[in-house]
């Protein structure tokens, strides 16, 4: 081999993630007789989050590298928590993230019956026992992370008495909460899920998959590994919550001597602004901070999507974020940075007014002239509109000053301006009410100077937006911003992360829209002419369109370097 294709080898392990390496390296080696096989497993308690995102980004990703497969499969093993709605929505949400599974959709409860036998064997193998001890003795048993554990006496029993206490409990006569199956492994050890975990409970309740045929459900830790090699998953990856459990999630394959699939962990998604703990999130829906699951304000997949955030810039997020083995929190400027990039590119063009106040050409003469606008000036294949123009226009309060600075590339007396795809306008006086407040702005325009077929000569500094009083449709703007004012509200000792919601973080404010916004679809993303990015929330009707803010034009993150 030449020192070039050395140092091309070299070029390329360097360009790899550590994950890639290691599959790579599997590969290479003929491991799994050189196949890749990986998964994601969620539970359908809940919706997913942005978290949930990476997680299926790496699984799905590193299939596809490979040219694997990726499964999904619902580690259903709590019947009190699971619903067939979760399902679905989880479903929906992979599929929207650009993503779809191999073959068809798997469920641990497929496994019950599988799963119960290999308890059995380790059982009869002396590796497992039924302790009827309460929760508290059993913690107390289980020592401290600095003092080992203690066994009771039932970690004694022999296998068939096991076996005939195992068998009671699967066919319904002990009553929930009164004995255990536990996995006979090591009090001493460090690690405190390995001081003989919980393998089965006993929970009398109806599953939505399996109906009342079981009574006893298996633990996560225990279903979770053997539910993988059942699949022969090549590679089990996970994020870093989880590094604790890999020695127990061996422990299980090894003893069972079946498909001995491995973990892998990698850093979560930790993003500045967000939390994505279930539990803190019920507490948000609860206690009427957001409205619900959907709330564009909130990190799961629903909520960004509601929001206006583009699968395609999520996906970019996380391969820029990249893979790691250490915990960090992540800006979320890069976030919204990634959506700028891809809303750029694809969305639509359009005018809305938020604060009004009345533009008067006093020159122009006739009403609803119809103008020809790009729906992207970066895009030819976005196309064109028309958009009314009149005498009578509405534009941004803030766009007009009596007395201004001479870098005010805005509308004051003497001075000119474009009006975005129509003409330019030369300012000539404007009108105060009783109270000081700015009613009326008088502008002459120049005839010569329509966008497009300008031979005017004029040059204005400045260009601004406008909707026709005749003609503009009210509308209205939802603006967000940061639910919590901490980037980090849940890392505090000692506080309650909701001390650090910001009851501010939505402003609702009445618009005014050029009339091609009428009837556009949920979903559909805009770019507001010099304000933002806005998509179209479910809430719209016939009668009012209703726009959540997307993201701003600009943002503070910069790559490294500039």
């Amino acid at each position: 081999m030449s020192n070039t294709d050395n140092n091309n080898l070299d070029n390329n392990k360097e360009s790899l993630n550590f994950i890639e390496q290691i599959i790579t390296d599997d590969v290479a080696s003929g491991k799994h007789k050189g196949a890749v096989a990986t998964r994601f497993p969620p539970e359908p308690n809940g919706y997913l989050h942005i978290g949930h995102a990476k997680a299926i980004c790496v699984n799905f990703e590193m299939a596809k590298k490979f040219g694997g497969t990726c499964n999904l499969r619902f580690d259903d093993t709590n019947p009190t928590t699971e619903d067939t709605k979760y399902v679905d929505a989880i479903k929906a949400d992979i599929k929207w993230l650009g993503y779809d599974w191999n073959d068809e959709v798997k469920f641990t409860s497929d496994y019950f019956d599988q799963l119960y036998l290999f308890a059995e064997d380790l059982i009869n193998k002396g590796l497992a026992y039924v302790d009827p001890s309460t929760p508290d003795d059993i913690a107390e048993q289980k020592g401290t992370p600095t003092v080992p554990g203690t066994g009771n006496k039932y970690r004694d029993r022999t296998p068939e008495e096991n076996l005939s206490l195992f068998r009671e409990m699967k066919d319904g006569k002990h009553p929930d909460g009164s004995m255990v199956l536990r996995a006979k492994i090591d009090l001493a050890s460090p690690n405190m899920l390995m001081r003989d975990p919980l393998m089965y409970r006993i929970k009398h309740s109806h599953h939505y998959r399996t109906g009342d045929k079981w009574c006893i459900y298996p633990m996560y830790d225990y279903a979770h590994g053997q539910s993988d090699s059942i699949e022969n998953i090549t590679h089990s990856l996970c994020s870093l919550e989880f590094i604790h459990h890999r020695p127990v999630y061996n422990w299980f394959i090894e003893n069972l001597e079946i498909y001995p699939s491995g973990q892998t962990e990698f850093s979560r998604m930790n993003v500045e602004y967000m939390i994505t703990s279930k539990r803190k999130m019920l507490r948000l829906i609860d206690q009427g901070v957001v409205t619900g699951w959907d709330d564009p304000r909130m990190p799961t997949l629903k909520a960004l999507s509601r929001k206006g955030y583009p699968a395609a810039a999520i996906r970019t997020f996380i391969d820029k974020v990249g893979m790691t083995k250490r915990e960090n929190l992540i800006e979320f400027d890069l976030l919204e940075s990634c959506v700028r990039d891809v809303l750029n590119d694809t969305a639509d063009r359009a005018l809305v007014v938020e604060d009004p106040v009345k533009l008067i050409i006093t020159n122009y003469e006739g009403d609803g002239e119809m103008l020809p606008a790009n729906n992207n000036d970066g895009n030819e294949d976005a196309g064109t509109r028309e958009i009314p123009f009149g005498k009578e226009l509405w534009i941004e309060r803030k766009d007009f000053m009596e007395d201004a600075p001479k870098k005010f590339y805005r509308l004051s007396p003497g001075r000119d301006v474009r009006l975005k795809h129509a003409f330019i306008v030369h300012c000539t006086g404007f009108k105060n009410n009783e109270a000081g407040e700015l009613e009326e702005v008088y502008c002459t325009y120049y005839e010569n100077s329509k966008s497009g077929h300008d031979v005017s000569g004029v040059k204005p500094k400045g260009t601004l937006h406008f909707v026709p009083v005749n003609g503009g449709v009210p509308c209205e703007v939802r603006n967000l911003s940061h639910l919590f004012t901490d980037p980090a509200p849940d890392s505090h000792e000692g506080v309650d992360f909701l001390d650090f919601v910001d009851s501010d973080s939505m402003h609702v404010n009445a618009a005014i829209m050029e009339p091609s916004l009428v009837g556009a679809e949920v979903g559909k993303q805009y770019q507001f002419l010099r304000k933002g990015y806005y998509c179209v929330d479910p809430d719209s009707t016939s009668e009012k369109m209703v726009f959540n803010k997307t993201a701003g034009l600009k943002g503070a993150w910069k790559p490294k370097g500039k």
